[in-house]
């Protein structure tokens, strides 16, 4: 009988002898003589063998990664809080502490470009449209298996002075339509995010920004989306993770000044309203508008810098209490903070590091206070050998609950990230990598209830393999 886990090996050696084999093809293909390309711009050599990719065809590739989860719900508590009166709805598991599992992880990717296939002068550099679904099995807890199904598109172009750029990316998550139950209720912030991104919902994120020019100024009207749709089960059970639908839209112009040909320093003004769904069993949500006032700075000081940031305050307004419905913030009219930055440094041609920041008020993903999110991530990047890539990350995630008016929901949750990856390139078509990502969940309110519950440790190791086509 074939198991799983020969399926999973003969999946790994299957890619291993195609890229075998394609190294092969490409050496040989050096002195292969083409056949005439077809309509779609596909160049076959004479043996048939193998094709050229045309320039329309942007990604084709497929991924396995094996990996070992040693806390799949990112949970501190233990199994003695599973006392035989405490409720875990039919559909649910309890997500205890130091459940493990080995996961399996298949991704196929295909992207494909338009714009060279449209006719005429070429105002659109990129009109793209892939399919990159994400297949997830874990071996020790089926609940949490899923189909991630995901497309990407994007379109970019320019006309004399003005230019425009967009993205999106609109996921339908295909997974179990109940949320897991952390045992009374103790749990981290970030322990829940995990097992989310696994449940049955839909989600998308999209950014758009028309940009005109004239000297050394320019003007660029921009919007943006976060919508999540979830589509789990509403249960009112301690400790039953009930999923917020939410989403975050804004707009606004940005008005620039080119100090150097290279630099840029910009002043803008947002305009955003955020949802929260209202769940029946509770008057608790909290929708707000909100109005920001930006300024910034973008562009390439030097010539190993590129930087981009930008940042003011954000005067929220939520919505006053009624009959049926509480705001659950101290202030209904909070001035905040909204700061985003991204930092690349070419250290030398075979060095990088990268800083990506942000920070902004948002809406609890279970239904309850809303929380100021603050990330920092530091990534390096080694290029040892020609083949051979070594990569190194930290991160540090807060959740800071204490704006609310609610004291048993008020937390400051922190996630502490670390993370190691290797990646091997055997040729142009295939490649190996070996990771490691610890993951450390903490409380920092001293005097918040069973503090050690919601504090969580997590260690995942992985071997994938990916194939380019």
């Amino acid at each position: 009988m074939i198991t799983s886990c020969d399926r999973r090996a003969m999946a790994v050696v299957a890619l291993v002898s195609w890229g075998v084999s394609a190294s092969a093809a490409d050496q040989a293909g050096a002195t292969a003589v083409a056949a005439p390309a077809n309509g779609l711009g596909i160049e076959l050599t004479k043996d048939q063998s193998s094709f050229s990719k045309p320039s329309w065809l942007t990604d084709i590739s497929l991924g396995v990664k094996e990996s070992y989860d040693d806390n799949i719900y990112l949970s501190g508590v233990d199994a003695k809080y599973l006392s035989p009166s405490y409720t875990v709805p039919p559909g649910s598991v309890a997500a205890l502490k130091d459940k493990s599992s080995f996961v399996t992880t298949v991704t196929p990717k295909i992207g494909v470009n338009f714009a060279p296939l449209i006719a005429g002068p070429q105002y659109l550099q990129t009109l793209s449209l892939g399919y990159a679904p994400e297949i997830g099995r874990n071996q020790n807890a089926p609940t949490e298996n899923y189909v991630a199904h995901s497309f990407p598109a994007a379109v970019k172009g320019n006309w004399d002075a003005f230019s425009v750029r967009a993205d999106n990316t609109f996921d339908y998550v295909s997974g179990s339509s109940y949320g897991p139950t952390y045992p009374g209720g103790f749990l981290n912030a970030y322990a829940t995010c995990v097992p989310r991104e696994h449940r049955e919902q839909f989600n998308d994120r999209g950014t758009i920004a028309f940009q005109y020019d004239c000297d050394k100024w320019f003007v660029r009207p921009t919007a943006s989306l976060l919508y999540y749709d979830m589509m789990t089960k509403k249960i009112d059970v301690t400790g039953y993770q009930n999923y917020a639908s939410r989403y975050d839209i804004n707009g606004g112009p940005d008005i620039g000044y080119r100090v150097e040909p290279q630099l840029a320093v910009t002043v803008g003004y947002h305009y955003g309203h955020q949802y929260q769904e209202q769940f029946g069993f509770t008057p608790y949500s909290s929708p707000s508008d909100y109005q920001r006032v930006l300024v910034g700075i973008e562009g390439k000081p030097w010539k190993w810098l590129e930087i981009k940031l930008q940042g003011g305050p954000d005067f929220r307004n939520y919505e006053e209490d009624s009959a049926t419905h509480i705001t659950p913030v101290n202030d209904t009219h909070l001035v905040t903070y909204y700061g985003e930055a991204s930092l690349t440094a070419t250290i030398t041609t075979r060095d990088t590091l990268t800083f990506g920041y942000k920070q902004f008020q948002w809406v609890s993903q279970l239904g309850k206070i809303p929380y100021f999110d603050s990330t920092y991530k530091l990534n390096y990047r080694r290029k040892i050998t020609d083949q051979l890539t070594l990569d190194l990350g930290g991160s540090v995630l807060s959740s800071d609950y204490t704006s609310g008016n609610q004291s048993a929901s008020q937390r400051d949750d922190w996630e502490y990230v670390a993370s190691a990856r290797l990646t091997y390139s055997f040729n142009a078509h295939i490649s190996f990598n070996l990771s490691y990502e610890f993951n450390a969940g903490r409380n920092g309110l001293n005097g918040v209830a069973s503090p050690a519950t919601r504090a969580f440790d997590r260690n995942l190791i992985s071997f994938g393999v990916l194939a380019k086509f």
